[in-house]
């Protein structure tokens, strides 16, 4: 049984931005190895980020339909990456690298978790996110009544897409994923962190889990 929601703020860029995620007691950070997005960073640039973790933060790497050799190379930077797949890449191509992961998986009417769950049952969890026709997220809700019943998965859960703190409490009351997944509800402009909306989102949480 979840007793306490886990906090994954994507998209850093700045050493600052990571270090008020520690501050604000997030579990995860992302770092985006997807070139069109406009929070994408260089594996050393990664690296260096990643000094600025706390010791039991985990960091994640965010892929798009990656070729391996890309996924080596973040990796040989980052050798304790949780790795992130939000593309189409397949279940074997996921646990390829010995790695644990997260499937991403863009929700819309039909979408079945159950099927995506024993497809992907080598993964850490299912992270979802509102159906576009780009990659990496829409920064849009989508309809939580797709979900199925909590706690009726085999794999983790964790909810994303649109989330603020305004409707967080809502989110983890109906949805009560493993944890949640924030981007572009933490920024000031497009792929710009900013550090009063990150802890106010990780207190929201925290504030949601007291309620419950």
């Amino acid at each position: 049984m979840v007793t306490r929601t886990r906090i994954k703020i994507c998209g850093l860029k700045t050493a600052a931005a990571v270090s008020v995620c520690k501050e604000a007691g997030a579990d995860a950070v992302g770092f985006v190895f997807y070139a069109p997005s406009p929070r994408y960073v260089e594996p050393a640039h990664a690296q260096q980020l990643c000094q600025a973790l706390g010791p039991w933060q985990t960091p994640v790497a965010l892929f798009v339909n990656p070729a391996p050799e890309q996924v080596h190379a973040v990796l040989a930077c980052m050798p304790n990456a949780l790795l992130q797949f939000h593309g189409d890449e397949s279940p074997r191509f996921c646990a390829s690298f010995a790695r644990p992961y997260l499937k991403a998986i863009r929700m819309q009417a039909g979408t079945d978790l159950h099927e995506q769950a024993r497809q992907y049952a080598s993964a850490q969890g299912l992270l979802v996110d509102s159906w576009s026709e780009a990659y990496g997220g829409s920064g849009q809700a989508f309809d939580w009544l797709l979900l199925p019943k909590p706690g009726s998965l085999p794999l983790a859960l964790i909810l994303s897409g649109g989330l603020h703190p305004e409707n967080l409490q809502e989110a983890i009351s109906n949805c009560q994923p493993y944890g949640v997944d924030v981007s572009s509800g933490v920024e000031s402009s497009k792929g710009v962190k900013c550090e009063t909306k990150i802890r106010a989102f990780c207190r929201a949480v925290q504030q949601a889990d007291a309620a419950l």
